[in-house]
């Protein structure tokens, strides 16, 4: 990817966060070794692996989804590595139709997110769906050194799932309604008020600045496979 991921990369890890296990975590529980085919092995060694901010979305086992977020320097925001990442980050959500994505989910441990829940998603839920999670569109919103203050601390319990748990789903409670504060890509201050989906989706995606999960805050008892149907057809 370049030199211009360096600097992201030395950011994230003079805070200590980049790759690394976080102190008073559960520590990493080791896999199988992986297995490549020769010819791909080959293809690894000349290319290099991938460098963070990947291309792809990290599944839960990559250290960066459970390390606390760096803040960011907003005179970062100026320089094209900062541009970039914001590209980055709204195209690999875009392209798996999420409706948010956090900078640990591409492996890099900042604090930027981003937000958008376009009419054509919204329009797929049935209407019943959308009135009971009170559900409302939202352009693309990005979010630099976020802060959330609660505005409603009410719960509501609903199927939440997460691109780096992909596959499976689970009821999580989430307060109904939430303030965001923070900075925009272009480095001014922003402040959105939020309710009913959209602000489970923002509390969802700043527990991941804090190196949580949904399935910490789940019930156990609806953790679902969403393909269990099929595999037992």
């Amino acid at each position: 990817m370049g030199r211009p991921w360096e600097k992201l990369l030395a950011l994230a890890r003079g805070c200590g966060c980049a790759g690394q296990w976080v102190a008073g975590s559960a520590p990493p529980v080791e896999g199988p070794a992986l297995r490549r085919p020769w010819a791909r092995a080959v293809r690894r060694w000349l290319l290099q692996p991938p460098k963070p901010p990947y291309r792809r979305v990290c599944q839960v086992g990559e250290p960066a989804l459970r390390a606390v977020a760096a803040p960011v320097d907003p005179a970062w925001l100026a320089g094209p590595e900062a541009q970039a990442l914001v590209a980055r980050l709204v195209h690999v959500m875009r392209a798996h139709g999420a409706v948010g994505l956090s900078a640990p989910q591409l492996g890099l441990p900042l604090q930027v997110i981003a937000v958008e829940f376009p009419e054509r998603l919204l329009a797929s839920y049935p209407p019943a769906v959308r009135q009971a999670r009170r559900m409302a569109p939202s352009p693309l919103r990005v979010f630099v050194n976020p802060r959330v203050r609660v505005l409603d601390a009410s719960l509501d319990s609903f199927p939440e799932g997460c691109l780096s748990v992909a596959g499976f789903v689970a009821s999580v409670p989430r307060c109904r309604a939430v303030q965001i504060e923070g900075l925009n890509e272009n480095g001014e201050s922003v402040v959105w008020q939020a309710s009913g989906w959209l602000a489970r989706i923002i509390q969802h995606e700043m527990d991941h600045l804090q190196g949580c999960l949904f399935i910490d805050k789940m019930d156990s008892k609806t953790f679902t496979n969403v393909r269990w149907m099929e595999v037992n057809d």
